[in-house]
């Protein structure tokens, strides 16, 4: 990944959207004590949250960890489900931590994963970086704007390592499209697509319920529920809420926050990471709803973003069609096509001139080689950057930017509104 990360540091030089970000009214924090790593130093991991994402980031750790090269170890975990935490455990040969404050206190830990639901980002980010850790933090990034606009703050006065996980953010393909863009290869940018599309009969996020969990279970049927719902608005015991919580807006953004942050993500590090100006969301429960599915937010759901440079994005996710939604970027000179295909050998990019443009953009297929499923390019990005101390593919900065999008077309949907931003002051319109 050493070559990505100098991508992204000629990125940031080159690009208008790289600039930092201005955050206003806040103190500097005082982090707390950091080990400071040498190069032969193992680098010390905890994991927060160990369900479905924390369970299989925990196995791409344990997998780097077998390569002595990568010289790592995961040495804490943390969950509130008492099966769930003494099983990775046991996996790890780590230590079982309920409260994520006391597993960041465990003794030379130097950084941080987190993979609680969406409510639970913010928080618990903020409070590993004022104790020195580096985080890698899954998407969402967190669930509202102005919580990312607080964790981009702290990251920067922190100085702190940060990755959000949107493991595409660190797929070749994304940077080389960057390049070409930055290039003026397909022109002035007009507007780009892509989102995502599943189809579960049964529906989708319907995880598997342990019926015998709760607050009141015994041994590892124990849930601590109470402080999973942490600023969450306080509710009796539900296990559907639990165990399948991106289906309520309480823990969740629904698609947006959990598919879309992932394609605009990637997306953004093709165009040039901006703030939104303009965001606009429809869609709705088309199959699954309340009455049928114990379903808040929408099984469909479409959103439109302009930006400030004059660009719009479009982003379409579905979880009752699995017809895809290509991904395109199209300049006024050329277009750029995405296959579907990300790990098959067929990985491919188009770029496709217009017609009024061929003589001056030359028609091409760029293929890229498939990556084996044990590399794990974004995790091992993040490894790199903990020890250079160079800004990760997806960085608590532009994550910010991101969220700000993603977040604000939840709200343009809830409220059946038009919401704006002003990317200079930093804050929604009205």
């Amino acid at each position: 990944m050493k070559r990505l990360t100098i991508n992204r540091r000629k990125f940031i030089r080159q690009s208008a959207f790289g600039s930092a970000a201005s955050f206003l009214g806040a103190g500097m924090i005082r982090p707390a004590h950091a080990r400071i790593l040498g190069a032969n130093d193992r680098i010390n991991l905890g994991i927060i949250g160990v369900g479905g994402r924390g369970g299989a980031i925990l196995g791409e750790l344990l997998t780097l960890a077998k390569d002595p090269k990568f010289n790592i170890a995961v040495v804490a975990v943390c969950d509130v489900y008492e099966r769930r935490l003494q099983a990775a455990a046991q996996r790890c040969k780590g230590k079982a931590y309920r409260d994520h404050k006391e597993l960041l206190a465990h003794p030379d830990l130097d950084a941080v994963a987190i993979a609680t639901p969406d409510h639970w980002h913010a928080r618990q980010s903020m409070d590993a970086m004022k104790a020195g850790k580096d985080v890698y933090c899954e998407k969402p990034m967190t669930l509202y704007w102005e919580e990312a606009k607080e964790v981009a703050r702290v990251a920067r006065e922190t100085k702190r390592i940060t990755q959000i996980g949107v493991q595409s953010a660190s797929d070749p393909r994304n940077w080389k499209a960057h390049e070409i863009i930055a290039a003026g290869g397909i022109g002035k940018l007009i507007w780009s697509q892509t989102g995502s599309a599943r189809n579960v009969k049964t529906g989708d996020w319907n995880w598997p319920i342990d019926k015998n969990a709760g607050p009141d279970g015994a041994g590892l049927d124990r849930v601590d529920w109470k402080t999973w719902l942490g600023s969450a608005p306080d509710h009796p015991w539900s296990s559907e809420r639990f165990f399948r919580f991106r289906k309520f807006w309480d823990y969740s953004g629904g698609q947006a926050t959990d598919l879309l942050y992932h394609a605009l993500g990637h997306h953004q590090v093709a165009l040039g990471f901006e703030f939104p100006k303009r965001v606009v969301a429809a869609g709705g429960n088309y199959v699954f709803d309340l009455a049928n599915d114990n379903r808040e937010v929408p099984d469909t759901f479409f959103t439109t973003i302009d930006y400030p440079t004059n660009h719009s994005v479009v982003l379409a996710a579905s979880q009752v069609t699995q017809a895809r939604f290509p991904e395109t970027i199209r300049g006024q000179k050329a277009t750029i096509t995405y296959s579907a295909e990300r790990e098959a050998e067929k990985r491919t990019m188009l770029i496709a001139p217009e017609e009024s443009f061929q003589d001056e953009v030359k028609a091409q297929t760029l293929a890229f080689e498939a990556e084996p499923r044990d590399y794990y390019p974004h995790v091992r990005n993040f490894l790199d950057c903990v020890r250079s101390r160079n800004e990760c593919n997806l960085n608590a900065r532009d994550g910010y930017r991101v969220m700000v999008a993603i977040a604000l077309s939840v709200k343009a949907y809830r409220e059946n509104k038009v919401m704006l931003f002003d990317p200079e002051k930093e804050t929604a319109i009205g």
